[in-house]
């Protein structure tokens, strides 16, 4: 990494020295486990994952990630809830783990965070450990989202910021409803978000991208043509 990018990390007072806690970040980038768990490694903390089944089978980033022990993500499957136990494990046994509250690249067409799901904050709830909201920016000029070969030549800045621990103070210990739970996400991708505008030096939109409202994807690449069916498929109508 320190020689395909040049680094810029500001906030690192505000990682605990004790105890377990999530490092909540948007997610812009294919290379962000690169990018990302560089800061990590280089603040003295053991980057630990929450990486999707996908991504652990992909040839060379997969095989990085399953050597430094991380935790599976099984979309939609009868194991997907193991990962959550897992990483609510995880931090109470000390350990630092690393997650994209967006689950999936952000959709918004300048970058920006989009609308949350609420997995992070339920291991931090759950859990009670600290969420240190962080934005990065950079590791898209290496890699732009969804594409298949990096800019080797571009080097760009590995630009951190960290900010304090979002204050879910007043929600824990309280029944854990879906408004509950979406009130603690608000709060944390706000907190990203207001990150990212001063690393970016411009003005988050006032409204978040819901790729659901919008009609896109939410899982997957957004930008491959959708697989038409084979006439097999469809049915011989003759």
């Amino acid at each position: 990494m320190v020689l395909l990018t040049r680094r810029r990390w500001r906030g690192q007072e505000h990682l605990p020295t004790t105890g377990g806690f999530l490092f909540a970040a948007n997610h812009i980038s294919y290379a962000d486990p690169f990018f990302f768990g560089h800061f990590v490694d280089g603040s003295g903390y053991a980057p630990h994952y929450l990486a999707k089944r996908s991504v652990l089978q992909l040839p060379v980033v997969g095989r990085l990630l399953r050597a430094t022990g991380q935790i599976t993500v099984h979309r939609e499957t009868e194991h997907a809830a193991q990962a959550y136990r897992d990483a609510v494990a995880a931090v109470r046994q000390g350990r630092s783990v690393i997650v994209y509250p967006e689950g999936t690249l952000t959709r918004d067409p300048d970058l920006w965070p989009m609308v949350g799901k609420t997995g992070a904050v339920r291991i931090a709830l759950d859990s009670g450990c600290p969420v240190l909201p962080c934005a990065q920016w950079g590791a898209h000029e290496l890699l732009p989202p969804y594409a298949r070969r990096p800019r080797l030549l571009a080097r760009p800045v590995n630009d951190v910021l960290v900010g304090p621990p979002v204050d879910l103070d007043d929600l824990r210990g309280l029944p854990v409803t879906a408004e509950l739970l979406r009130e603690a996400t608000a709060r944390v991708m706000a907190a990203i978000t207001g990150l990212l505008g001063q690393l970016r030096g411009q003005t988050p939109p006032a409204v978040r991208f819901d790729p659901r409202s919008a009609g896109a994807p939410t899982t997957g690449n957004p930008h491959r043509p959708t697989r038409r069916p084979s006439r097999h498929q469809q049915g011989d109508s003759t």
